[in-house]
């Protein structure tokens, strides 16, 4: 699997339908969607996920009206659950020998062992691998299909992939692949996934009802640099279990056997919808071609963030994506895309 930042083809994106996830805002967060695709855009086709041609025409319009050119945007008239794409879109990856080619690693989607419908979304990789004629993967431990989310992962594209316990070892809570233990876990993502060393975190941030995904928490930057979100306030929810996954990933090494190099990432201050925290977080960015999209909260960390992602990519531009309305959805940036890599 490559890295993000490495060039990519395309971006997929499910366009948002469903109500339910972001209550009395879902009109809203449409605009905030075009105004994504247009950054994406600028760089790299972005293919869009819709549920019918009606549904394509209320997009298309809408892009429209923000100025996306109509031949930077494919449409997919794939039906989904929900827009989420990061976690049941197609989980790409490469190989340059004997040929260089492309496939997409077939891993099930139960959304999040939380929600009881999630079989049009399952159904999207088979969707997309058949329309751009690539081979397709089953990501399987024996003969046993694995449940995978693409936010539960995160690589350096040179055979390290982050994780958390708390969403890929739980068998309690909200269980993707009952009784598999952390061994047969790093078989499953070894075999699958092309990467050869798994490293471990704890728990992910409070609010994010994924139960732990890493995309919220911890994230490479380049082949041996992550940046990991760090909590001062010692009475929020967060500081504990984060304080701890700054001490493991001390402990933690590369591919190579070498150090990882941690570099801090601040927290917005809490934010929360009908009493329930939302999983607010800077890593949920995403690597596009030319830019980096980072969302904000109007939160006076969004400079200082800002600020430490901008070093980090010196290549690109840090761009602030506004995601106080976004995160309604328990998500934001990187959550709602995958990248598809160039061949």
């Amino acid at each position: 699997m490559p890295a993000e930042w490495e060039k990519h083809e395309a971006t997929w994106i499910g366009w948002p339908h469903n109500p339910t996830d972001w209550p009395g805002k879902l009109e809203p967060i449409q605009w905030v969607y075009g105004e994504i695709v247009r950054k994406i855009s600028a760089s790299e086709i972005v293919r869009i996920l819709v549920n019918s041609s009606t549904h394509e025409k209320h997009v298309r319009g809408i892009l429209k009206l923000l100025g996306v050119a109509a031949a930077r945007v494919q449409f997919f008239r794939m039906p989904t659950n929900r827009g989420w794409t990061r976690d049941f879109g197609p989980i790409f990856l490469r190989r340059d020998k004997p040929r260089r080619e492309l496939a997409i690693a077939r891993f099930r989607f139960n959304a999040w062992a939380r929600y009881p419908d999630w079989q049009k979304d399952d159904a999207i990789p088979q969707q997309v691998a058949r329309k751009l004629k690539i081979k397709i993967i089953p990501a399987r431990l024996g003969n046993r299909e694995i449940v995978l989310e693409g936010g539960s992962i995160d690589v350096n594209g040179r055979g390290a992939v982050l994780t958390t316990e708390e969403c890929l070892l739980d068998q309690k809570r909200q269980v993707r692949n009952p009784g598999l233990t952390r061994a047969d876990t790093e078989t499953a993502l070894k075999q699958n996934l092309g990467v050869t060393n798994v490293v471990w975190l704890g728990k992910g941030i409070a609010g994010d009802d994924t139960h732990g995904h890493v995309d919220d928490l911890c994230r490479f930057v380049n082949p041996s640099t992550v940046v990991l979100i760090r909590e001062k306030n010692q009475r929020d929810a967060n500081y504990r279990p984060l304080e701890e996954n700054w001490e493991r990933i001390r402990d933690a090494r590369l591919e190579t056997g070498e150090r990882i190099e941690a570099i801090e990432l601040p927290m917005p201050a809490p934010l929360h919808f009908d009493g329930v925290r939302l999983p607010a977080s800077y890593a949920n960015f995403y690597i596009t071609n030319v830019a980096v999209l980072v969302p904000t909260f109007n939160d006076p960390n969004d400079r200082v963030a800002l600020g430490v992602l901008a070093e980090l990519f010196p290549d690109r531009p840090v761009l602030g994506i506004h995601a106080v309305d976004l995160v309604w959805g328990f998500g934001t940036l990187h959550c709602l895309t995958q990248q598809q890599p160039a061949r």
